[in-house]
Order: C-alpha cells, then sequence, then structure tokens
C-alpha cells in the first residue's frame, strides 16, 4: 500500500488541474444525452411526473459510491480510478478483474456514445439544409427503411480522432475546452429549466405518483408503470445519466492537490448533476404529458415538447439538438481520458504492456494509449449499431462501484492509520447502502447482462493468466507483494 500511495510523487503525467477543473470534468462526464434521452424514457415507461424521485434514488445510489471514491482519491491519489484502489486492497486479481471490466465504462461507452454522437450531428446539418448520406453514418449492420445498408459510421470515427488528438496534445488543454462546452450545456439546461418553468400545467403532475400497473413498450416489453416499482425502475434507467463522475477519479496524479481537490471534483460534479436533472425533469414532466413522451419518440421528446407547448421557443428546441451534441463531444472526451488512465496504471504494474504507460516526450501524456484506444473505439464505432452494447457499460460500472464501496471499507479495517485527506461519514454504513443499492440496480439489469459480463471477464481473465500474471510487478519484485 505505501508503495502505491508513494508512487503518486514519481508520476510522469503533468499537474495542471485545479479543483474547478476536475468539477468540471465531472459534469462533462455526467452530462450528455441521459439528460435529455433517459428522463424522457423513463416518464413515458415507468414513473410517469415521479421521475424527479427515480434521479434522487439514483444519485443516491452514486452518492454512496461517490463518498467511497473521493476517501480513496484522498488516499491514494494515483492514475487508474477503482482499478488503482482495488490494487491496494483486494490484490493483483481483484483489481485485474476491476480494471478490464472499466473498459466497459471507458472504450466500449466511448465507442457507443460516438455513434449516438453522429446520429445527433447528421440533425444540425439538417438545419443548414446538409446530411451525411445513410451508407456514411452507419454499420454495415443497418439498413434504412429504403434499403440503403450502411458501410460504415465516419463522422463517429472523426470525432473520436478529433478528441484523441486533444488528449495528447495535453490534459489542461482538454479541460479547457471541456470546461468551455459544459458551460455551454449547463446553460441551456438552466435556460430549459427557466423558460419551461412559466409553461407547466399542473394537471401533468397529477397524480404525481401514479397508481401501479404496466406499460408494453412499442418492442412489446411490458415494465412496471407508477408506483414504487415504477420509481424503481426508472432509476434504474436514469441511472444511466449519471455515468461518467468516477472519471474524475482517473485524473488523480494530473490534478495539483489529490488529496483536497479530488473528492470536491467528485461529490461536487454529483451534487451539481443532481440538482439540475431534478430540476429539469420536473419542468419536462410538467410541460408536456406523458402520452407526449410516448409518441415522440425518445430522441425527439423534449424538442418535441418545447416546440409543442412553449411557443415562440421553437429556437430552443433547436438549442437542444446543439447541448446533446456538445454533451456527448465531452463524455467522448473524459470516457477516452479515464481509459488511457487506467491502462497507463495497469502498464506500470506490469499486467499489459508497457506502450500503454509510455509517455510523450513533449506533452507529458499516454500518446501511445490514447492512440491504440483510437484504432479500438473507431473500429467499434464504424462498423456496429450501438444496441450491440445494449447496457454492458452499466453493469461495468456498477460494478465498478461495489468493489470500491467494499475496498474503502476494507481498507478501513487493515490500515486505519494512512493519512486521509477525506473520510467517509457514518462507515461501514454508507459503504453497506453503496452495495446493496448498486447490487439492487445489477439484479434489475437481467440475466442477459449478467452472461455478457461473465463472458467478458473470462476474455480478461485468459489475457491475466496468459500474459499479465507473468509480467507483474509483483512477479518480479515479490517484496512488493504487500503493497
Amino acid at each position: 500500500m505505501a508503495d502505491v500511495a508513494g508512487t503518486g510523487g514519481e508520476t510522469t503525467l503533468k499537474r495542471t488541474l485545479g479543483a474547478f477543473s476536475l468539477v468540471t470534468l465531472g459534469i462533462g462526464a455526467i452530462i450528455g444525452a441521459g439528460l435529455f434521452v433517459r428522463t424522457a424514457a423513463a416518464i413515458a415507461e415507468r414513473s410517469g411526473p415521479s421521475v424527479t424521485l427515480a434521479f434522487l434514488v439514483a444519485g443516491l445510489g452514486c452518492a454512496f459510491a461517490g463518498l467511497c471514491y473521493a476517501e480513496f482519491a484522498s488516499m491514494i491519489p494515483i492514475a487508474g480510478s477503482a482499478y488503482t484502489y482495488s490494487y491496494a486492497t483486494m490484490g493483483e486479481l481483484v483489481a485485474w478483474i476491476i480494471g478490464w471490466d472499466l473498459c466497459l465504462e471507458y472504450a466500449v461507452g466511448a465507442a457507443t456514445v460516438a455513434i449516438a454522437w453522429s446520429e445527433y450531428f447528421n440533425k444540425v446539418l439538417e438545419y443548414v439544409g446538409m446530411h451525411v448520406p445513410y451508407q456514411w453514418c452507419h454499420s454495415p449492420f443497418e439498413v434504412s427503411e429504403a434499403g440503403v445498408t450502411g458501410i460504415m459510421n465516419v463522422p463517429a470515427v472523426v470525432i473520436l480522432f478529433a478528441l484523441t488528438l486533444l488528449l495528447i496534445r495535453g490534459m489542461q488543454e482538454s479541460a479547457f475546452v471541456n470546461s468551455l462546452i459544459v458551460i455551454t450545456k449547463v446553460a441551456i439546461v438552466l435556460m430549459v429549466i427557466a423558460i419551461g418553468w412559466g409553461f407547466m400545467n399542473p394537471a401533468n403532475h397529477m397524480p404525481y405518483i401514479p397508481a401501479a400497473t404496466t406499460y408494453t413498450t412499442a418492442q412489446g416489453v411490458t415494465h412496471p408503470y407508477g408506483g414504487i416499482m415504477g420509481i424503481l425502475g426508472a432509476a434504474g434507467v436514469v441511472f444511466f445519466a449519471f455515468i461518467g463522475f468516477d472519471a474524475v477519479s482517473t485524473a488523480a496524479q494530473e490534478a495539483k492537490n489529490p488529496k483536497r481537490d479530488m473528492p470536491i471534483g467528485i461529490l461536487g460534479s454529483l451534487v451539481v448533476c443532481t440538482i439540475l436533472y431534478v430540476l429539469f425533469s420536473h419542468v419536462l414532466s410538467g410541460v408536456a404529458t406523458v402520452e407526449d413522451f410516448r409518441t415522440a419518440g425518445k430522441e425527439a421528446s423534449v424538442t418535441f415538447a418545447i416546440t409543442k407547448y412553449m411557443i415562440g421557443y421553437a429556437w430552443l428546441g433547436k438549442f437542444v439538438t446543439f447541448a446533446i451534441l456538445a454533451g456527448f463531444s465531452s463524455v467522448i472526451l473524459v470516457m477516452l481520458m479515464g481509459q488511457s488512465r487506467v491502462f497507463f496504471s495497469m502498464s506500470h504494474d506490469g499486467l499489459v504492456p508497457k506502450i500503454f504507460s509510455e509517455v510523450h516526450p513533449k506533452y507529458q501524456t499516454p500518446y501511445k494509449a490514447n492512440m491504440l484506444f483510437f484504432v479500438f473505439t473507431a473500429l467499434f464505432a464504424a462498423f456496429l449499431p450501438e444496441s450491440i452494447v445494449g447496457e454492458m457499460t452499466s453493469i461495468g460500472t456498477l460494478f465498478a462501484f461495489i468493489l470500491v464501496c467494499a475496498g474503502v471499507w476494507i481498507m478501513r479495517v487493515r490500515r486505519p492509520e494512512i493519512p486521509r485527506g477525506f473520510r467517509v461519514p457514518a462507515l461501514p454504513l454508507v459503504a453497506v447502502l453503496g452495495i446493496v443499492v448498486c447490487g439492487a440496480m445489477i439484479y434489475g439489469l437481467g440475466w442477459t447482462n449478467w452472461l455478457r459480463l461473465a463472458v467478458w471477464l473470462g476474455i480478461g481473465l485468459v489475457f491475466y493468466f496468459g500474459y499479465g500474471m507473468k509480467h507483474s510487478r509483483l512477479e518480479s519484485h515479490p517484496n512488493e507483494a504487500g503493497r
């Protein structure tokens, strides 16, 4: 453990990020299309106007995990997020599992968001009378209603390449661009809240918690609707809108004062986003009816609600599309950054090849890792449809949260003497609640996602026993086994 904590002063990454940059980094990762798309889906299929309560439940689950992340980040200010924390508390094998698992959240997640970015980019082009031909913005597995088959998703590859170059240029520049994007999209969210407040119809909030029943989607899937189960189901849906706050912890080695600033970045971004989510969902569910969200389509429902009910503010609907596009961009940026930093730490420990920890001589960023992950994510985004990933990103994230909550508890028992810049209050209660809430959400994702996670982890274990264990730093330096 001492070795892990000690490496914080010997980093080859450049420390440029302050508390504000870390908060905006977290907000940039969290506020994406989830705020616009997931809110509408939860209202239509699960909870109705009580979606605000669902956001509070999901935010509470993230807060438990966020508190645990904050203590770890102040105690072990090293790049690598949950991977590093698991290494320090539960050993190399568990750390490998969580590091491999984080690929589902960061690399696969970035590719998935890039595919969605391409879709919204085309919508923006349509505002000026242009568009990307169907075959060049869809995968070979997709066919249009007119019978056109996709070839590759070029816009998705372009945005991944552009953001990869930005990350290679430096974290300070990346954080600056991300801050501009965050300010823009938060301003638009605040405009929707402020303007939409005057257009709310109290009748749309009655009853606030609909009576328990069921709702069957156009795809034939039946969900509990209304009542407690509707709220919990909606919490599972909108949880995906919170994914990303943990990416702040991957930037620990680039924070100026990680023991002070990391908890501020993690918890500050969570608080800001939860408040915005609750207010936004309250206004949205008050402006339009549940039926509006069911008939408009999840992607277009926010713009539809603004255009239909907020007379004179059709321009705001277009602004929302721009906000979604900007939101996607910052989410991709933070996910690509998080993935390269996790593998940077794993490479430092010998579990993956050294190429992932080679730093650019001028920019002091893991540029080779960035380029390798660009190739991986670009292949995925160019040639596979978004539906392939499904909910694997979410189950990987929840699994990481559970291990972090358990790890903080273990470290308090095993190593209570280690200095902590931030301490989780009411431990072990907070850790237990975090494990229970995240475990419940995993249970709600169903057996198909459990199976996909098991297969993914199985592939990772083959790589670990075939390469990682033989090249491990603990294998070559046995005296470090107690770190």
